[in-house]
């Protein structure tokens, strides 16, 4: 399934190596989950990470025990949910300046 990214702000930089910046200044729906179980990040521990654009970010703002149990059936280390969140990607993680999760199996 792929994330609906409408108003996706990137800033195009000619000639730079670097890839552009990421920011959802309106709300956007991506997928969420535990970077570790679900979407194979690298780490230590269960931590909440976002998929945008195909690529996974570890989150900062929010944790993934805000969010319910994180090993339930529905939980963020057995399924991948959706989220509707505000933010940016600053030095490879994204920082949630609003995080919203959506119901289980809802639009």
């Amino acid at each position: 399934m792929k994330a609906a990214l409408p108003l996706l702000s990137v800033l195009l930089f000619a000639g730079c190596a670097t890839a552009p910046p990421i920011v959802l200044r309106e709300p956007t729906v991506v997928e969420a989950a535990c970077g570790e179980c679900r979407f194979g990040l690298k780490g230590d521990d269960c931590d909440l990470a976002v998929r945008i654009g195909g690529r996974a970010y570890f989150v900062d703002g929010t944790h993934i025990d805000q969010h319910g149990d994180a090993h339930a059936a529905d939980g963020f280390c057995n399924a991948i949910r959706r989220a509707r969140v505000t933010g940016m990607v600053k030095r490879g993680r994204f920082v949630a300046t609003s995080f919203e999760l959506l119901p289980a199996g809802g639009r």
